[in-house]
């Protein structure tokens, strides 16, 4: 089981309206986000889940989450919802350390089911590649 911390009453506001839209068309919540679109985003220190992650619900009618919601809807929308093919930031020198970061990301994008998960070698790697997608307040 997946602990995650840093949880505030406004992410617990968040779960709660992402159950409501995952729990079928009789119980949804019409016109919580557009189209039912919701990711839910985790972000945990080494190779497997722990006790470790950071998570939020990211919505994007109006964008909401974290901070940089409004860029991670913006660059969601550019490649319909598919992380793997977020522009990844050019030039980007990110050291040589092993220092995992693993991401993974469940929910809905225009009405598809969206299931990533991914360890990049350490944070810069994953901030050059998912730009604002995991780029989650600390």
């Amino acid at each position: 089981m997946t602990h995650l911390s840093k949880v505030t009453a406004a992410g617990g506001a968040l779960l709660a309206a992402a159950a409501l839209l995952t729990a079928g068309p009789a119980q949804a919540a019409p016109g919580v986000t557009r189209g039912g679109d919701y990711l839910y985003l985790t972000v945990t220190k080494g190779e497997s889940p722990s006790d470790d992650a950071r998570g939020t619900i990211l919505l994007c009618d109006p964008p909401q989450g974290y901070s940089r919601a409004a860029e991670a809807c913006a660059e969601l929308d550019a490649v319909g919802g598919d992380i793997a093919r977020v522009t990844p930031v050019k030039d980007a020198m990110c050291p040589m350390v092993y220092a995992p970061v693993t991401v993974q990301a469940r929910g809905q994008w225009n009405g598809r089911p969206i299931e990533y998960r991914e360890t990049f070698a350490n944070s810069c790697q994953l901030a050059a590649r998912t730009g604002p997608v995991f780029a989650l307040d600390d």
